[in-house]
């Protein structure tokens, strides 16, 4: 009897890798790109190299590609993607190491790309390194942060817009628990604190209140059975409790209060701060993921909610904010810590369940309870939306949402801006790449230095 091939959706469609490195310059532009848009667009993902195991392979541990636009003055300058150059790639490529040895768990860097003192840095998370890369994008070195960080950073870590300081929850699948690293505005790590936790759980994301770091602990833990298989070794474990921790940004694991919740997952939150003695929490909601497809970082349609934790009472209220489905929420990154009206999101249908995008992007306005969704049109998919504020003082939505839209029938990519004011159906600008950019995680835009 002869099998038939095993189809892996992150391995084909938009989902597919590109196999080349481009460089290209005065991109084409419909309508008129803002000349307050000084900078650089970089948003990284997943790009596999070479032949794949259909049956193993996972786009949470793809090779890292970042992709990146130039703009300045009105026009687009150029466009390049560039594989993150760890150990592992540059092996896959035929190269020489750029980077040293590590005692990183693991050297995939694919999920974030941040600025920190300066840097340029891609990260992943359960033990993998910082990469820095240059300001064309090339890999330079680890950032190990002075040997602070000798099992890795993570995925996602908030800044303070205060203060400049970096905080991260960061965690290895080599051992149980995880730590809060705290990272000042110099660079340089100022404490690094031991969170206790009873086994080996996916901490993909925090958030940072002006007292508080949140914490999740929730049931997608460490299987030695799936890493046993040559698979990615998370999954969903039934049974298992669901909760969250406050601790103080100064704190012990000692000082953590902790509040049991209903089992879920989340991957990303929106934001969180501090209404008297209570902490509200926002970020999208799954029921459940790496459960019955272990491949699919999304299974269900993942919702807003909200979490509010009464630190007097002990006491959790929660329930869903909107009923359009989204992921990979964002806001205004000046309000970080503090009450935000606006996020915004990745708007999902149902068949874009599974998929790293979706057909539009929205726009959820907490103080009247309504959302408003720009959708791209058939065959049209969005991935992270990202607000760029139009000037240091501006309102909370006066900016623009910069996002990568593929256009399946043209089978390219282009970086749309909308007003993110408005969410007219008519973008601001379109960038159009030369290539397409697969479908991927996260990125930001980094204006212009000095």
């Amino acid at each position: 009897m002869t099998l038939a091939p095993v189809e892996n959706p992150y391995l084909a469609g938009n989902h597919a890798p590109v196999d080349v490195e481009t460089t290209s310059y005065d991109l084409a532009v419909t309508g008129a790109l803002p000349p307050e848009l000084d900078g650089r667009y970089l948003r990284i993902g997943p790009n596999a190299i070479g032949t794949q195991d259909a049956v193993r392979y996972h786009p949470f541990a793809g090779a890292g590609m970042v992709h990146g636009i130039r703009l300045r003055d009105g026009v687009a300058q150029w466009y390049r993607n560039r594989w993150v150059r760890t150990p592992r790639t540059a092996q896959a490529l035929g190269e020489e190491q750029v980077l040293g040895a590590t005692t990183a768990l693991h050297d995939t860097a694919n999920t974030h790309v941040i600025r920190h003192d300066g840097k340029l840095m891609a990260v992943s998370e359960a033990g993998a390194l910082p990469v820095v890369l240059d300001e064309q994008l090339a890999t330079v070195s680890y950032n190990d942060f002075e040997g602070k960080l000798p099992r890795g950073y993570a995925a996602h870590s908030k800044r303070d817009p205060v203060t400049g300081e970096l905080f991260a929850v960061t965690y290895s699948s080599a051992e149980t628990g995880g730590q809060l690293v705290v990272v000042g505005a110099d660079g340089a790590v100022s404490s690094v604190e031991r969170i206790e936790l009873d086994d080996r759980p996916m901490i993909h994301d925090t958030a940072l209140t002006a007292n508080h770091v949140v914490i999740y602990d929730l049931p997608v833990t460490f299987s030695m059975d799936i890493a046993m298989r040559g698979s990615f070794p998370y999954g969903w474990e039934d049974g298992r409790r669901a909760r969250i921790g406050l601790m103080p940004r100064r704190g012990t694991n000692a000082d953590i209060r902790w509040f049991e919740i209903d089992p879920c997952y989340v991957y990303h939150t929106a934001n969180a701060y501090e209404d008297g003695d209570r902490v509200v929490l926002e970020a999208f909601r799954h029921e459940r993921v790496f459960d019955t497809m272990k491949w699919r970082p999304l299974e269900t349609a993942p919702v807003l909610w909200r979490w509010t934790f009464d630190l007097g009472t002990g006491r959790v209220h929660s329930g869903q904010i909107d009923d359009v489905a989204g992921e990979f929420p964002r806001i205004d990154e000046r309000l970080i810590g503090g009450r935000h009206r606006y996020s915004y999101g990745v708007a999902l249908h149902a068949d874009d369940i599974g998929n790293l995008g979706g057909h539009g992007i929205v726009k959820y306005d907490r103080d009247s309870g309504s959302s408003q969704v720009h959708d791209f049109g058939s065959g049209r998919y969005a991935g992270e939306a990202v607000f760029v504020p139009r000037g240091l003082d501006s309102a909370e939505d006066d900016g623009w949402l910069l996002t990568l839209v593929h256009d399946g029938e043209r089978d390219r990519t282009d970086l749309v801006v909308l007003d993110a004011g408005t969410l007219s159906a008519e973008p601001v600008a379109v960038v159009h790449l030369p290539v397409r950019v697969p479908a991927g995680f996260h990125g930001d835009w980094f204006p212009t230095l000095g």
